[in-house]
């Protein structure tokens, strides 16, 4: 007899008793685990920049990046603060870019302060003979992150600098993308204001004579300006 039947044949002539069930309520942490729920895709949060000031300049942004293991400063930045930044010395050294080339820095500059909110912290700087971004013009790699005590957290888009008791967290998600020079500042425009601008060039100056204007713009005897009416009459009469 196979042990199946012979437990089946004990509980039904009693015996063999069933025992009892009991339901055990598990956590949330239990029940995910079990339930072997996935965490949420998320997309990209942007990266982390954030403000600060090098002796007398204000920059708008600064790149924080984990993954270089260098603060990085354009030799176009380093000349507009030379005055300010003494150069302490320069050495034989090479940076791998990610396109594994390699460039030569300028020089490397040492303890310079740079303010971030209410606090100042000292850093080093390798000064590169590359193009500025304009936008992001400095990159603030591990040294300056580990200076200043960073937490990133990436989920909520937030960076906390500390020191001491006291800290400074910066909301990345809410930053913008602003214009970096004030001639860019007035370049928006209401749709509105755009349409309008656009129809009135491509009537002032796309179509010059003003039969070709009311051709173009098939305008009607109410709504056709004095000029146009005027050069229509008499194509009118002859016909």
């Amino acid at each position: 007899m196979s042990a199946y039947a012979k437990f089946l044949k004990e509980i039904l002539s009693r015996k063999r008793k069933i025992k009892e069930m009991r339901i055990d309520k598990l956590n949330a942490h239990c029940s995910a685990i079990l339930q072997n729920k996935i965490s949420k895709k998320c997309g990209d949060p942007d990266s982390f920049t954030i403000p600060y000031s090098l002796g007398s300049e204000n920059f708008d942004k600064a790149l924080c990046d984990s993954g270089a293991s260098i603060n990085l400063m354009p030799l176009s930045v380093f000349k507009k603060l030379e005055r300010e930044l003494v150069v302490i010395k320069s050495v034989p050294v090479s940076l791998q870019q990610g396109d594994q080339t390699t460039i030569i820095p300028e020089d490397i500059i040492e303890d310079i302060l740079v303010r971030v909110d209410k606090f100042v912290f000292p850093v080093d700087f390798i000064v590169v003979d590359m193009e500025e971004n304009k936008e992001v013009p400095l990159i603030l790699g591990r040294p300056f992150l580990c200076t200043g005590w960073a937490i990133l957290d990436i989920n909520e888009g937030q960076l906390m600098l500390r020191v001491g008791n006291e800290n400074v967290v910066f909301q990345i998600k809410r930053m913008m993308k602003y214009p970096c020079d004030e001639a860019s500042a007035y370049a928006c425009l209401k749709l509105d204001v755009v349409r309008e601008v656009a129809e009135q060039h491509k009537l002032d100056k796309l179509v010059g004579d003003s039969l070709e204007r009311c051709i173009s713009q098939s305008s009607t005897t109410e709504d056709e300006d004095p000029e146009i009416k005027k050069e229509v009459e008499p194509l009118e009469n002859e016909n």
